[in-house]
This record gives C-alpha cells, structure tokens and sequence, in this order.
C-alpha cells in the first residue's frame, strides 16, 4: 500500500501506469481521479486544503488497511494533495488492483466514499464572492453506510 500526501501535481497517466506494471497475478486494476470543480451557484477562484501531517497519512493508513482486510487485494494506491488548488487541477488519485474485478470496484469506491467525508482535510472554497469552510454534504454521509 502506497498513501501520498503532497502539495506537488502528479501525472495520473504515469501514476497509473506504474501502479498497473507493478501488479503481478492480478485480473483488476481500478482507478479513480478527484479533479477540483468550478462551483454551479459561483465562480470557484480557488481551495485551499489544509491537513495536519502524521496524522492525516495516519488516517489514511488505516482506511486502506480496513479496505484491505475487506475485499482481496493485491495493492492500494492513494495519492492527496494539500495546499492551494485551482479549478481543473488533480486533487486525489484512488488505484486498486485485485484478481477480480468486484473487489477491486468496491474497495476503490469504499475509499473514495470514505477520504470525501472522513480524512482529515480541511478545505476553503473562495469564491468571487465569498471565503467558505467545505462542510458535510448529506449525500456523501449517506454513501458511507452502506460499508457499514
């Protein structure tokens, strides 16, 4: 297992890649790309993600560690990034790879569901208009029960 906490981009095709010719014996390899997304009511000019360090790859660990002791896989990629972060730039890079490709899908998507409502990351919208903390969205807390 690989988890990345950075503020520098990565190259998701190169990342893939990597991650794809470094499996051996497996049958799957998803992978899932978070990209910062202008906002439908305002004119997103930035986020800023902030994050304490130790910790957050801390969290991150054992998210990875419960997704791997819930669906057969051969290796986990997670790659955050922190800092200041413009519309279009990559954010998060999910990669599973397992011999079938059902646990390969749902492992990846039980770490998408849970670094969007449960790392600790801290985000900052800005607007044009306006400076505001990211808070829980009803539908991602409604996607983590089904993992329970």
């Amino acid at each position: 297992m690989n988890v990345r906490v950075q503020t520098e981009a990565f190259d998701f095709g190169l990342e893939a890649n990597n991650f794809a010719t470094a499996q051996t014996d497996m049958g799957a390899i998803v992978t899932f790309l978070g990209i910062v997304r202008n906002l439908e009511e305002t004119n997103l000019s930035y986020m800023d993600i902030e994050h304490y360090p130790g910790m957050t790859e801390k969290a991150i660990y054992k998210i990875t560690d419960e997704a791997a002791n819930r669906w057969s896989l051969g290796d986990i990629l997670v790659i955050h990034r922190y800092g200041r972060l413009s519309t279009d730039d990559l954010i998060m890079m999910v990669a599973t790879a397992s011999k079938h490709r059902k646990d390969a899908f749902e492992a990846a998507e039980f770490l998408m569901d849970y670094l969007k409502s449960r790392a600790p990351f801290w985000k900052k919208e800005a607007t044009d208009q306006s400076q505001d903390w990211v808070v829980s969205k009803v539908e991602d807390e409604s996607a983590l029960k089904k993992w329970q």
